[in-house]
């Protein structure tokens, strides 16, 4: 693994990459495209949804293998159901590599670029450093390049996230086969009914040798950028998280002939919790607290809800903040039950460290971004980029225990995600395209890949 070490003192706005703009602009056309293409493989018809282990998820690895091929990788389904492509480097096969990469399932009624785009700029990238004009300092790489489509990011079919990523970075867990879908599907059944072998997952592992870092593109899943009038960012690190499912336990009585000094109405007392869980998040810098779901019990219109399951999902920049709000949370929860003769109790789901990118790896992204600037006479190039840390997961979260981990954001209009309207533009793609590019050479030159 390559010393975390920054890159020292050179001109940072001096592009290494001589490649033409038109070139750069049909690649981030080529995305947009394969977006598109992509978002036509779904299982519900009129919207975007692809799940792990799906017949959907079989189509995009086709097509995400045939793209791999066509850049010159070669590409394979690992053990946990990613898309992998490779090119060995100058050293040969046994070279360490550089991944880069992101995922191609989706949320139910997904937007078209969530995960993916980052696949297909790699791929972008990959084609644009084995172009036939490239000068030889850009061919020969002193790393292998691999192209990562990792295959369930989201976890929306068996609920737990990061499925395909964790694989890759060796912490599968053995109790995760038991996990369930919506119809009552094991993970093990889905493995097996998809082709792929429960006993094998642990050949999706890499080991730390086998890389010298992981970089993944993606969409701001939020407005900064766009309210910054800004295209690309740099991420400093990936928000912490816990989820939490919450059960508030009442008496279900008779909604007509039940009095309010009688009543132990388990859904008013949720609803307090809910607004809890936005004030006290309020008050928290840099701490998001969502309730996504909620379901009453026995739920019919006549009858004083008696229980009531709800999800709490909380994310923070640092760990110790993000527990601080969950005891507050708590200590609140408490006090507002106990005044309404209510019980509750909570089920944490998932946990999440934060999770810092490599200072190396941060380098190389901004001065990927500071070389997109050189000869635009519209932009000050030598403002520092942004730098954001990401409230939303993403793979590098898991791949961060295996290898150092960098991100590059670019632009998301008005910020919104996981919704049909998700949006980025061809420009800021290019752009996106050049600068992780950039980032790839930047590396390739640190001092720690010299040669022997």
């Amino acid at each position: 693994m390559p010393p975390q070490t920054s890159l020292g003192a050179r001109d940072v706005t001096t592009p290494l990459l001589a490649v033409d703009r038109d070139r750069i602009a049909a690649a981030a056309r080529r995305v947009m495209a394969r977006c598109e293409e992509l978002a036509r493989v779904t299982a519900t018809p009129g919207a975007i949804e692809r799940v792990y282990l799906s017949p959907e998820h079989a189509r995009v690895n086709r097509l995400a293998a045939e793209w791999m091929r066509e850049v010159g990788m070669t590409a394979r389904q690992d053990a946990a159901g990613n898309q992998y492509g490779r090119i060995d480097g100058a050293r040969g096969a046994e070279t360490p590599a550089l991944m880069l990469g992101s995922h191609l399932d989706t949320v139910p009624d997904a937007g078209r670029f969530d995960g993916i785009v980052g696949v297909l700029m790699a791929l972008e990238v990959v084609r644009l450093l084995r172009s036939p004009d490239a000068d030889a300092r850009r061919v020969d790489l002193p790393f292998a390049l691999e192209v990562m489509a990792f295959s369930d990011e989201e976890g929306t079919r068996f609920g737990k996230a990061l499925l395909g990523s964790s694989a890759v970075a060796g912490t599968w867990d053995e109790s995760w086969w038991t996990l369930t879908d919506a119809d009552g599907t094991t993970l093990r059944e889905a493995f097996l009914e998809f082709g792929l072998d429960p006993g094998r997952v642990g050949e999706a592992a890499r080991r730390p040798d086998e890389l010298v870092g992981y970089l993944e593109a993606h969409i701001e899943q939020g407005p900064e950028l766009d309210e910054r009038g800004e295209s690309l960012a740099v991420v400093s690190s990936i928000a912490s998280a816990r989820r939490f499912q919450l059960v508030v336990e009442g008496e279900a009585r008779h909604a007509g002939g039940t009095p309010y000094d009688r009543r132990r109405d388990a859904l008013l007392g949720a609803s307090e919790a809910a607004l809890a869980v936005e004030r006290i998040c309020r008050a928290e810098h840099h701490i998001i607290g969502t309730v996504g779901q909620l379901e009453t019990f026995p739920g019919a219109v006549n009858i004083v809800p008696g229980e009531v399951h709800m999800s709490l999902d909380l994310r923070g920049e640092f760990d110790d903040a993000r527990d601080r709000v969950w005891d507050a949370l708590a200590r609140d929860l408490d006090a507002s039950m106990g005044r309404r003769g209510l019980r509750w109790r909570a089920r944490e789901i998932h946990r999440a460290p934060a999770v810092f990118c490599r200072p190396l790896l941060q380098d190389v992204v901004r001065e990927g971004i500071l070389a997109t600037r050189a000869g635009d006479t519209r932009e000050d190039t030598t403002a520092e980029p942004a730098t954001l840390f990401s409230r939303a997961g993403h793979d590098a979260m898991a791949i961060g225990a295996v290898t150092g981990v960098g991100m590059l954001f670019l632009r998301n209009p008005d910020g919104i995600s996981h919704h049909p309207d998700e949006a980025v533009s061809a420009g800021d793609v290019a752009r996106g395209i050049r600068a992780l590019a950039e980032a790839v050479l930047h590396l390739a030159h640190d001092p720690a890949h010299a040669q022997p």
